[in-house]
């Protein structure tokens, strides 16, 4: 039976960064079953004295549900001391730069892994003080690394982009990926069913209904708006958008959705300031979810 391996890694940002392992005798982690926290910088090292270990030493309480095996995300080949590529690597790749930020297309796992968890740390923001907090988030975050993996494969002409934002590259300064990406978006690329003319209009399509593949039934989806806790207030969120709406709008794209809570005032500024309005039409189909659909024609 392999073993068990949590690690929790602190960064400077006051951000947290779990990972759950599951090391085998073929693959390159360590053999030991052990859980540590550690300082994590470009010169990773996760040495200290035994004291170290014990007195730092995290297990979750036997009581805890536990992550079903299935669900258990391998990080054999995932290196959480990468240094962030530099922007000349990137070049072949379109960005954003905005202030001491840079908007692009995540390209590395490290990358998609990170996006992940400031997800889980944006969802469960508000669940602080609930019980298994950590437990739960390291859940969510393992399953949207898979899902985000599934989603940015192109299907049946649909396709899925996983935006983030990063520090800008400094002269003689290094950082690793985990310290750099500060917010994340998925910009969806999809089609209308047959008779819509928007998202969720047939909420009872038939189970055979076409899909319209024509350039007036494309249409852009942005979801998973979320930005660092430690670097909000700098224009990441109204930026990262501003550069998911242009690079949707370069590959002939007219109209952009996007769902919104209806209680989050602050992200129906930020989308209304950006020129999307609400769709009136949907507001009764989405009263039992309590969110709005607002769109924007490019």
């Amino acid at each position: 039976m392999p073993c068990s391996m949590s690690i929790a890694i602190q960064t400077p940002e006051s951000q947290s960064f779990f990972i759950q392992g599951c090391p085998t005798r073929t693959c390159k982690c360590p053999p030991i079953s052990a859980s540590w926290t550690t300082a994590m910088d470009s010169n990773f090292s996760p040495t200290m004295s035994n004291k170290k270990k014990k007195e730092l030493s995290v297990q979750l309480p036997s009581s805890a549900p536990p992550i079903p095996k299935f669900e258990t995300l391998r990080f054999c080949d995932l290196h959480f001391d990468r240094l962030q590529p530099s922007h000349q690597e990137l070049d072949q790749h379109s960005r954003f730069e905005f202030g001491q930020f840079v908007a692009r297309q995540a390209l590395l796992d490290e990358e998609y892994w990170t996006a992940a968890w400031l997800r889980a740390e944006s969802y469960w923001e508000n669940r602080a003080y609930e019980r298994y907090t950590d437990h739960y988030k390291r859940k969510f975050a393992d399953q949207e690394f898979n899902a985000i993996k599934r989603r940015c494969k192109v299907q049946n002409g649909e396709s899925c982009t996983c935006i983030i934002t990063v520090k800008k590259e400094q002269k003689n300064v290094k950082r690793s990926i985990i310290k750099s990406v500060v917010g994340t978006l998925d910009l969806n690329i999809r089609y209308l069913l047959q008779g819509e003319t928007f998202p969720g209009e047939r909420p009872k399509a038939p189970p055979f209904c076409s899909i319209s593949k024509t350039p007036s039934s494309r249409y852009g989806y942005i979801s998973n708006l979320c930005v660092a806790k430690s670097a909000r207030r700098q224009g990441i969120a109204s930026n990262m958008l501003y550069f998911a709406v242009e690079s949707a709008k370069s590959i002939g794209v007219a109209l952009i959705f996007a769902h919104v809570e209806r209680n989050n005032t602050a992200a129906q500024s930020l989308y209304k300031n950006m020129g999307f309005e609400m769709v009136e039409m949907a507001n009764s189909l989405l009263l039992d979810e309590q969110t709005y659909l607002l769109r924007l024609q490019t």
